[in-house]
């Protein structure tokens, strides 16, 4: 499976699949409703099991398992990028209208960047066989260490990404429609600049959030399987569907308080099964199966016995703002009509 044509016909299609989402069902900027999204999450499992049963059929059943039990993995690793997502998107006060436009362009770098990541998996799997109890040691220990995690506030604030941009790139206060970047005066009498919009400094978080979380999933997939094929088309398909996953999930995510207990138990279970490998293979029916009966339990609990969401102390900052003493922007201005105003006259800053 190692023809030059496979991989450039999977690419192909990924790249018009982003082609017909943005240029077709997203050419203008609007909120995605629950049905889109439901629909969107459909058409990309339906793709995926599609894509799942190619595998089967022409590399065999062992390969089919395999990509289905990494697929299934990544899935469920996902919602904690949609939990993160949440809060930037609530933090940022960023307008449901512009976060497809975000998630789409987020995404589309993640499966770059992680693209990158699993080819150097790979050849350091490949080279040194040692790093497989590197990998397999340090998923255990994010299991146990997820398992023992408090719930806690998430600043984006704190991230020092916010700092990194503003360091090198001035920043707007204010949203100009889709636009990352822009031009504006820098006040009365001075010339037009190009600065970015706050859309950019979402995007930047939204990037390096999912590096955070690659770290994480992709060596748990190596757990399953070391073919960069289906290490990689595995994690494309759970990447690709998490757009739809964030618009049908985002309001109700917070329901499953038991899921980063099941997903504690997965990264420990391949986590085990990686260092033992050497020893005793599990079968891939096996972990199959006990991942999915971990995270279906997991679920099933979080409806059976919900717990009381905890008040979240409210943002009275300005998220673009820095602490006193340090050089930055202005706030993000909140009047209402901004982005449409912005939208409709794009190369003008919006009227106060």
């Amino acid at each position: 499976m190692d023809y030059l044509w496979v991989w450039i016909a999977f690419h192909v299609f990924v790249l018009a699949m982003l082609a017909i989402d943005l240029g077709v069902f997203h050419r203008e900027a609007h909120e995605v409703s629950m049905r889109e999204a439901a629909g969107w999450s459909v058409t990309w499992v339906v793709l995926s099991l599609s894509f799942n049963y190619g595998v089967y059929r022409f590399m065999g059943p062992q390969a089919g398992l395999e990509f289905l039990t990494g697929y299934l993995i990544e899935k469920a690793l996902s919602v904690d990028n949609i939990f993160v997502f949440v809060l930037i998107f609530s933090y940022f006060r960023v307008p449901p209208r512009y976060q497809h436009r975000i998630l789409f362009w987020g995404i589309l770098g993640a499966l770059v960047l992680r693209g990158g990541m699993i080819f150097a998996g790979t050849y350091l799997i490949r080279q040194f066989h040692w790093i497989e109890y590197v990998f397999g040691a340090f998923l255990v220990f994010t299991g146990v260490r997820m398992a023992f995690q408090q719930e806690r506030d998430i600043e984006p604030g704190a991230n020092p990404v916010i700092k990194l941009v503003r360091r090198f790139v001035p920043v707007t206060n204010r949203y100009h429609g889709q636009r990352f970047f822009t031009r504006e005066s820098a006040g009365p009498g001075q010339p037009r600049r190009g600065v970015a919009t706050p859309l950019f400094v979402v995007l930047m978080l939204v990037e390096t959030t999912d590096i955070v979380f690659a770290v994480d999933s992709i060596p748990a997939i190596f757990a399953v399987t070391t073919n960069p094929f289906l290490v990689y088309t595995s994690n494309v398909f759970a990447i690709l569907g998490l757009r739809a996953m964030y618009f049908l999930l985002a309001g109700v995510i917070q329901r499953f308080h038991y899921l980063q207990l099941g997903l504690s138990a997965v990264l420990t279970f391949v986590g085990v099964k990686m260092l033992i490998g050497d020893w005793y293979a599990i079968p891939i029916g096996v972990s199959l199966c006990v991942i999915a009966a971990v995270l279906g339990l997991s679920v099933v609990a979080s409806w059976l016995f919900p717990k009381e969401a905890e008040e979240h102390a409210p943002v009275e900052h300005d998220p673009l703002h820095p602490p006193a003493g340090e050089p930055g922007v202005a706030p993000i201005d909140p009047t209402p009509g901004v982005a449409e105003s912005a939208a409709s006259e794009p190369g003008d800053s919006p009227p106060r």
